[in-house]
């Protein structure tokens, strides 16, 4: 018997692990074509961590200087308004250097969010990427 709840247990414990390891993720890539650089984000964007997405973004417009930043929102499956606030700061930054900084592949719930807090028509939205880098 107490086998038996030994076994119970560590198969709650694991699941507990998976469950958190997948919670507040948010994958990260970027990657370059001619003057552009693309970020493809993935996950969720919180107040856990939305400041891991502003540093990347802030640090790859101050870097690279690119004429044109584009963010892929096609994978982001929530976005709150810290993560909002990550978006500003990296519209604000590239504005402040002269290039421009570009969303697109926006989730129902993440163009509702910029919806509602005014701000859809202040950043420029395609839907594809093909349109964002055709702009």
């Amino acid at each position: 018997m107490i086998n038996s709840n030994r076994k119970q247990l560590s198969v709650v414990r694991r699941r507990e692990a998976a469950f958190s390891e997948g919670e507040d993720t948010v994958q990260i890539s970027a990657r370059r074509h001619d003057k552009t650089t693309i970020f493809d984000l993935s996950g969720d964007i919180d107040f856990a961590n939305s400041p891991e997405v502003r540093q990347s973004v802030l640090r790859e417009i101050r870097e690279s200087r690119a004429s044109r930043v584009v963010v892929n929102l096609s994978q982001v499956r929530y976005i709150d308004s810290s993560g909002v606030a990550s978006l500003v700061e990296g519209l604000k930054a590239s504005r402040d250097l002269g290039s421009r900084f570009i969303l697109f592949g926006l989730s129902t719930s993440a163009r509702e969010v910029l919806q509602l807090s005014r701000l859809l028509k202040v950043f420029e939205v395609y839907d594809t990427e093909e349109q964002a880098m055709a702009s």
